[in-house]
């Protein structure tokens, strides 16, 4: 498997893309931004939402980068005017993403990824019923709790009842994998990144029909693993891992 760090974009299939909306979503740490940042230096013809946000930037942030930031007041404007595709309140911070992104996107022929949470996730499946949805999953709770720490150490102070909340916060998120086409489980990183860019290249190569060539038949299996129904060897010792299902049992 190739080095992410040093990757260089691969996959480009022409003027013939679908026009088609991705939702990633995971639990606070689970490295999605990371997979999406290497996704994004691997495909091309894919727009990035980045989201409107209430919270304050952190020291690694900047604004229109990771997020577009505003007040409660303007952010509640927006709401009002029926600006946002979906939107959500958040350890008491709004997100959302802004309708215009999907506009944008369809208008230069493009695909669009949102990087969502599960409230905001739930909204746009509602509106386009055909978006492709993913899942990023941490392998443990202990390996979250450590991501979380070493993102809360980075960022100059370390929270202990923070972290214990979006731990908590997690664990509920996770019981709604079952709402999403895909499944990755983020414990190897070059692995997770490659799935991830297989789903992408498969939806494309699906919705285009076209007969694919070896390394696109290759990422359409990759991509077939993933799927929720056949991710079930890799989900259930994560979903074991954070006290939501019984290994014992579901082999018994």
């Amino acid at each position: 498997m190739r080095d992410c760090a040093h990757s260089e974009a691969r996959y480009y299939q022409g003027n013939t893309l679908a026009g088609i909306l991705f939702i990633i979503s995971a639990p606070s740490g689970s490295g999605k931004s990371t997979l999406v940042n290497h996704l994004r230096s691997l495909v091309t013809d894919i727009d990035f939402s980045v989201s409107y946000t209430t919270r304050a930037p952190r020291r690694t942030e900047q604004p229109g980068r990771e997020y577009y930031y505003t007040s409660p007041a303007k952010f509640e404007e927006m709401i009002q005017r029926d600006e946002f595709l979906e939107w959500a309140l958040v350890f008491d911070n709004y997100y959302g993403t802004a309708r215009r992104s999907l506009t944008e996107a369809q208008a230069a022929g493009k695909d669009l990824l949102l990087d969502i949470d599960v409230q905001g996730a739930g909204q746009v499946r509602e509106k386009i019923p055909d978006a492709v949805s993913i899942f990023v999953l941490p392998p443990n709770p202990e390996e979250l709790a450590a991501r979380l720490r070493n993102r809360s150490i980075e960022e100059g102070s370390l929270d202990e009842q923070e972290i214990s909340r979006r731990l908590a916060k997690a664990r509920g998120e996770i019981e709604a994998y079952r709402q999403y086409r895909y499944i990755l489980v983020n414990d190897k990183l070059d692995y997770a990144v490659e799935s991830l860019t297989a789903i992408v290249i498969a939806e494309r190569a699906m919705r285009q029909g076209a007969q694919p060539d070896p390394e696109t038949a290759r990422m359409m299996q990759l991509a077939d693993k993933c799927r929720q129904a056949n991710a079930t060897e890799r989900l259930e010792p994560v979903l074991a891992s954070f006290g939501l299902i019984d290994m014992h049992a579901t082999r018994a």
